[in-house]
């Protein structure tokens, strides 16, 4: 990978949670830094609060991934003696560039909901609100055709190709392909100023919008040329829903009590809020990360025992109350299950560079539990 560069760590994290898939509302991206900035140790955390600055100073951290992000309301002021002025001093001072995953790491998939669903144990999800289906693209890529089967497997083993219950599903055309190498190239085939004509395959497949990126990085890896040829085409074909929230089911009834103990040791939360009849049998759940009150009604329509969430308010706890719909409010702070994920997901993506992950261990929760 060579010099790893902010740019790098986020070109990768975005083919996760590319940040088209944010709301409108929303703040993600760098929010103090620069994308050209060297990367040597990169510290994934829940939010940017001044003693997670602290610690990554001390950590002798360069990039902090954060879900929440550091700048979501316009700023009219830094003023230094605030702690949000103290903040983008420090960072600025010790040269650590931040960026915020929030809503784009909320509902892409694999995201907050999907993690907050695996770790209750919740199958067969669905998303919970769904935004738009998500844009579909023709992929067609021209490979020398001794190279093609590689390709296929490598796009197919990437997830390209995926129609209903089918994967690699592909197409081919056998043709001419011709080029001239000029000066100061590396052909893999053919000399320089010499037209070299070969035999490809045109090999087409359907990708989502959001697997661009991984699916052009496969093509760089495994396609021997050095320059590809290759054609993307927005289809008007409707790919899957995507939006926030999942719902889904438990593998076996339990009583709302013991729902709300199980979410508690899963979660690691201390306590809860519940509103509903701890003695329901409940299967059906549906889940929001982070504070999803305006969902209310979408959970009870599409049928869910629980809706867990975290900041219900009282107004909105009398309504979910009235309507018979049973709500667990486990905190935002749940989120902080994105943690262990990015740093997981980036140790992969950059096992190829000498980065350090680390997950931030300060303590961001402001509530005590008495």
């Amino acid at each position: 990978m060579g010099e790893t560069r902010v740019r790098d760590i986020i070109d990768r994290l975005e083919i996760w949670a590319p940040k088209y898939l944010a709301y409108d509302w929303d703040n993600v991206g760098i929010q103090v830094g620069s994308l050209q900035q060297p990367v040597r140790k990169v510290m994934v955390t829940l939010d940017v609060l001044e003693n997670v600055v602290d610690e990554a100073i001390e950590q002798k951290v360069d990039l902090i991934i954060a879900h929440h992000p550091l700048l979501f309301k316009p700023l009219k002021q830094i003023n230094l003696s605030q702690p949000s002025g103290r903040i983008i001093e420090k960072l600025i001072k010790n040269d650590i560039t931040v960026y915020a995953a929030h809503t784009n790491l909320d509902i892409a998939f694999g995201g907050v909901s999907d993690l907050l669903a695996e770790k209750l144990s919740i199958l067969n999800t669905d998303v919970l609100v769904s935004e738009e289906s998500e844009k579909l693209y023709k992929l067609a890529v021209f490979v020398p055709k001794e190279h093609a089967s590689q390709l296929k497997e490598a796009l197919g083993d990437a997830d390209a190709g995926h129609i209903g219950n089918y994967s690699h599903c592909m197409f081919k055309t056998i043709g001419e392909g011709s080029f001239k190498p000029l000066e100061g190239t590396n052909p893999f085939l053919g000399k320089q100023d010499e037209i070299e004509k070969v035999e490809e395959e045109k090999i087409e497949t359907i990708i989502n919008q959001s697997e661009i990126q991984k699916m052009l990085e496969v093509i760089r890896v495994t396609h021997p040329y050095e320059e590809v040829a290759y054609d993307l085409i927005p289809l008007a074909n409707k790919g899957e829903a995507i939006g926030v929230g999942r719902i889904g089911s438990l593998n076996s009834s339990m009583t709302l009590r013991e729902f709300c103990e199980h979410v508690k040791k899963v979660l690691d939360v201390p306590a809860l809020r519940v509103i509903g009849d701890l003695d329901q049998k409940v299967t059906k759940i549906a889940i929001l990360g982070g504070s999803g009150k305006e969902f209310i009604n979408d959970a009870k329509q599409k049928g869910a025992d629980v809706y867990l969430t975290g900041d219900i308010t009282f107004h909105d706890a009398q309504d979910a109350w009235q309507m018979n719909l049973n709500v667990v409010d486990p905190g935002h702070h749940v989120e902080k299950v994105m943690k262990q994920a990015v740093k997981s997901y980036l140790d992969n993506q950059c096992h190829d560079s000498e980065v350090e992950i680390i997950i931030s261990k300060a303590d961001t929760e402001p509530f005590i539990f008495l």
